[in-house]
Order: structure tokens, then C-alpha cells, then sequence
């Protein structure tokens, strides 16, 4: 008898040990460890997401002819006691398991698989279209990688949006000039958006999982109660469907734009099921270059949107590869303090960071830019550290695996890096959130004063983060001109920044 094991982030029909369908001498085991999904006070609707897809693949599995032994969070305290009883009941002369998408998991598997003694085979994971090792090929000797050079490389490798000389349809690589609309644009033009939420609506079993959660788990954060994501891959093609039939058309211009009360507006929410491994990479790049050729969906929408999947996905993934294990440590810039205790409630001061903490606390969701320009960005100029914030982001957003947030949080967001992933820090003052967002309509803090009270504290805090970082900073062409700028202010300018962030941070973000 041989054993499948497939891990609760390889849900995809494509696995291939799945190949060629259901064998009378093989048995799928499926665990849900209480261990693994207590590892850190992950969101509740994270925990359903998870629970609940495992638990319709395991139905449609069997539905499908395998013989599946699927031990449920009731009774599996952990992968080791679970497997080593799948091992009494069932004999198997071998085990096989498709490559781990996370460090953890990969470092845990030589332990178990000694205490087991059953011959083991991995194979090699199908969820991403660059591989590990030609990842490694390509950036090897590069002191800094750039998305860009990769997402070109990934174009030309796929085909996608390319012509047959090698160009790139529309006569450039890159239409980010296209997709910064402001706000005001946003109001203005008032793009129709779909006339029902985007939501799935919980069917018996996920309602039994959220009942289960709310149970097993009832101090983590967030409400089981608001589940409103897909759990199997019919729902990850439907959300994929409503997606290019109805926001892709103005996802490409509105892409960075944040407006209160709409935690979705035009962006597709394809991670959580794409990270799960019920939908592929090339099925949504597909399905939105459909869009495209039938005149359905703008170019530079599109572009966009197969940016995000091909570039950002596969380039954070190559990244985490490249630099574990010891990735997830890196401190680049020192940061230190520890995350404030708000962030448990949202109840915050500052609107546009309520706006982004409450959202998530309710849906375990925020588009990019909300967690890259508004809680990022605080989290790296109020000095959080590292270690802290990917904790975080890991615990709360319902598509957060260790592949996924290690590079976006260490590297772009943070810069703990050293820069190896991106160019500049990412740190804005209040123009940039005012610009792209009304979160600054009724806050307490000005975003047009610089210090003292009323101030808004992005606007102190970015002068603050070029006063600690100058000399770090002084040679990088991106953000050079900040730090001379920074030099050339007044004693006195730079005493009130000095003492308006040391205000804020002592009363916002506490030393404990």
C-alpha cells in the first residue's frame, strides 16, 4: 500500500501524485494538526478557510474513488502521532509527499520521517511556475534582485503578452504609469462596481467548521461567524470568474486606490484559493488574458493583474527559497520596538490605520497597498520590529503562508533586508495615503501640519525614519534627495520632528 500525504496547502486536482486518478493500492492521508494550527493566534477565518478546504477536498477526493484517511483537528494533536497511527492502520510500503511550500514544515519532515521508518519520496511541487532551483540559476551572484528583470523573464518564458518577436504587447513591459489613479479619480469617475458583495456563502460543511472554530479556538482574533471566502475549487473558479467578468475591466487604473468601507473594490481576492493549490497560476493569468483578447478587459488591467501573478507571486517565493532559513531573522535597519497592543482591536487614532486593522479584524483581508503604504509603512517608520510584524501578518491575513509573507514583509515592507529585494524603502508621509485614499476625511491629525499635536505622525515619523537611516540611505538614488533634504532643514525643524515622534511613539507605541 502506498500513502499519499497531501498537506493542507497542496489542495490541487493537478497534485501529481494524483496522476493517472485513483488506485486500489494507494491511501490519500490528510491531517488537520491542532499543532500546526495553533502555532500562532491565527485569525479565526483563516482557520475556517483552511479547515474547511481540506475538508471538501477530502469529500471530493472520495467522491472522485480514493480511499482517503483524513484525521480530523479533533483527534491529530500533531502530524507525528497522526501519521504514526495512518502507518498501524495502514502498512504502507511507501509515503510520498509532494515538496513542502514552507521552511517549518520542509525542517520537520526529516524528524518524523525517521521516527516513522517507512521509505519516503518527495516530489517536486507543481503549485508555481519557476521553480526553486531555476529561481536560484537566475539570481545567483546578484547583490540586488529586481521583480522587474524577473516578471520580463517570466513573460518571455510563458508567452504571456508577448509577440512573436519577443516584445511585449503594447509596446511595453510595464504599465504602472496607467494604474496610479488617485482617489479623486476613483470619486469622480465613480466605476460601477458588482451590485451584490463579493461573497460566498457558507454551505453546511463550512458552516460546521466555523461552529468548530469558534469552539476550539475562542480567543483567537476576528469573527469565524463573517467567513466569506471559497473553500473549494468550484468556488476558486467562480471567484475567479465574477472577478474578470466584473472588476478586472477597472482593477488596472484603481489598483493602489483605498476607499472606506471597501475592503475588496476591484481586486480579484485569488490568493487565498491560489495559495491553497484550488486554483493554478496559469488558470487566472488565462483566464484574464481571455478577457483581453476579447476586448472584455483593458491592457494595461491586465497587465497588471498578470503582473501580480507571475512577477510578485513567483518572485516573493524565489526569494524565501534563496534566503532561508535564515530570512525570516533579518534586521536590516535595527528596528526594535514591539507592535502596539491596538492592533488587537483597531482602536487607533489614526483613521487610516483603524480603517485598515478593523478591516482585517473583520474579513482577515487587505489589498496590497493597504498593508504595503498604510500599515507597513507605519509599522517601519514607528521602528516595529521585524520579527514582530511577520508574526503578525502570518497570523491575520486568510492568505498568509511562510512563503508568502517572509519576502513581502522582510523585504519590501520592512527593507530588514538590506535592500535585496527592493530598490527603496517604501515610507511615505500622509501625501501619499491622502492622495490615493480618503482615510484623511475626519481623522484627528492634519495632514497638511508637519509637527506638534495635530499633526499627522506619517508626516513626523517619515523625517524621523531619514534622521535615524541618513547615512544608510545617502547613496541610494530613490531616496537620496530625502536625506540631503533632511540635512538642510533647520536645528530647530528638526528638534520638533525629534520631539513630536518621541511624543507619539511614547504614547502610541510603548516601550511596555
Amino acid at each position: 500500500m502506498e500513502t499519499i500525504w497531501i498537506l493542507e496547502d497542496q489542495l490541487s486536482p493537478a497534485h501529481p501524485a494524483l496522476t493517472g486518478g485513483p488506485r486500489p493500492d494507494a491511501v490519500i492521508l490528510l491531517i488537520e494538526s491542532r499543532k500546526r494550527f495553533a502555532h500562532l493566534p491565527y485569525h479565526q477565518q483563516r482557520l475556517v478557510l483552511i479547515l474547511s478546504a481540506l475538508r471538501h477536498f477530502a469529500v471530493e477526493l472520495r467522491v472522485a474513488g480514493w480511499k482517503v484517511d483524513h484525521h480530523e483537528l479533533e483527534a491529530a494533536p500533531d502530524f507525528l502521532t497522526a501519521l504514526q497511527r495512518h502507518v498501524a492502520a495502514y502498512q504502507p510500503t511507501r509515503l510520498v509527499v509532494m515538496e513542502p511550500n514552507d521552511w517549518p514544515m520542509t525542517e520537520a519532515l526529516g524528524p518524523i520521517f525517521e521516527r516513522l521508518a517507512v521509505p519516503t519520496e518527495l516530489v517536486p511541487t507543481n503549485l508555481f511556475l519557476c521553480g526553486r532551483e531555476e529561481f536560484r540559476l537566475w539570481a545567483k551572484g546578484g547583490k540586488r534582485l529586481l521583480m522587474e528583470n524577473h516578471y520580463r523573464r517570466m513573460r518571455v518564458k510563458t508567452g504571456w503578452l508577448v509577440g512573436p518577436d519577443g516584445a511585449p504587447e503594447g509596446g511595453a513591459w510595464n504599465l504602472d504609469a496607467e494604474n496610479r489613479r488617485t482617489f479623486t479619480d476613483f470619486a469622480r469617475g465613480k466605476p460601477p462596481r458588482p451590485a451584490d458583495p463579493v461573497r460566498e456563502e457558507p454551505d453546511a460543511l463550512t458552516r460546521d467548521i466555523i461552529a468548530l472554530v469558534e469552539r476550539e479556538f475562542p480567543n483567537h482574533p476576528g469573527r469565524a461567524a463573517g467567513f466569506w471566502l471559497p473553500v473549494d475549487r468550484a468556488g476558486a473558479r467562480r471567484w475567479l470568474a465574477r472577478f474578470v467578468a466584473e472588476r478586472l475591466v477597472h482593477f488596472g487604473p484603481f489598483e493602489d486606490t483605498m476607499a472606506t468601507g471597501e475592503p475588496v473594490l476591484f481586486h480579484s481576492v485569488l490568493s487565498p484559493v491560489l495559495n491553497l493549490g484550488l486554483i493554478s497560476p496559469a488558470e487566472c493569468v488565462e483566464a484574464a488574458l481571455a478577457a483581453y483578447r476579447s476586448g472584455a478587459a483593458p491592457l494595461n488591467s491586465v497587465e497588471g493583474f498578470v503582473r501580480q501573478i507571475i512577477g510578485w507571486r513567483e518572485f516573493v517565493n524565489g526569494i524565501y527559497w534563496l534566503r532561508m532559513p535564515g530570512y525570516v531573522t533579518e534586521n536590516g535597519l535595527g528596528a526594535s520596538r514591539p507592535l502596539p497592543a491596538w492592533l488587537q482591536t483597531g482602536e487607533t487614532d489614526l483613521r487610516c490605520v483603524r480603517e485598515c486593522v478593523q478591516q482585517v479584524l473583520g474579513t482577515s483581508f487587505n489589498h496590497h497597498i493597504q498593508r504595503l503604504m498604510v500599515l507597513g509603512n507605519f509599522f517601519m517608520l514607528a521602528d516595529i520590529a521585524p520579527g514582530e510584524v511577520l508574526a503578525w501578518f502570518n497570523a491575520m491575513y486568510c492568505d498568509a503562508h511562510d512563503w508568502v509573507m517572509a519576502a513581502n514583509v522582510i523585504g519590501m515592507i520592512l527593507h530588514a533586508d538590506g535592500g535585496l529585494m527592493a530598490t527603496k524603502p517604501y515610507v511615505a508621509g500622509s501625501g501619499y495615503i491622502e492622495r490615493m485614499s480618503d482615510y484623511c476625511e475626519g481623522c484627528r491629525y492634519d495632514p497638511a501640519v508637519k509637527t506638534g499635536p495635530t499633526a499627522c505622525p506619517f508626516n513626523y515619523l517619515y523625517w524621523s525614519f531619514y534622521d535615524r537611516h541618513g547615512p544608510r540611505f545617502a547613496k541610494n538614488p530613490r531616496v537620496a534627495m530625502m536625506v540631503r533634504s533632511w540635512a538642510k532643514r533647520s536645528e530647530a525643524d528638526k528638534a520638533a520632528v525629534r520631539a513630536s515622534t518621541q511624543e507619539f511613539l511614547a504614547r502610541a507605541v510603548p516601550l511596555g
